[in-house]
């Protein structure tokens, strides 16, 4: 059975999922100011051709996030 621990930079295009936690301090605060916030939906786009950086759809806002930044966002299924 799937444990549901996983981050937004194991996303597939078109996913949707909740934010459950931000794992990392630092970067916390920067995502948060953002609209990533704990109980947000979010709605993975698309990956640059080269894989990184990724689009987001958070709080009505399209983001693009490295993966080390997506990896930190921690999702619900």
């Amino acid at each position: 059975m799937d444990s549901g621990h996983r981050n937004v930079a194991q996303m597939k295009p078109g996913e949707v999922a909740i934010i459950s936690d931000l794992l990392d301090e630092f970067v916390a605060v920067k995502l948060m100011e953002m609209g990533c916030l704990p109980g947000a939906t979010i709605r993975f786009n698309f990956r640059a051709p080269l894989g990184d950086p990724i689009c987001i759809t958070v709080s009505g806002y399209e983001l693009s996030l490295r993966i080390e930044e997506a990896s930190t966002i921690s999702i619900l299924d």
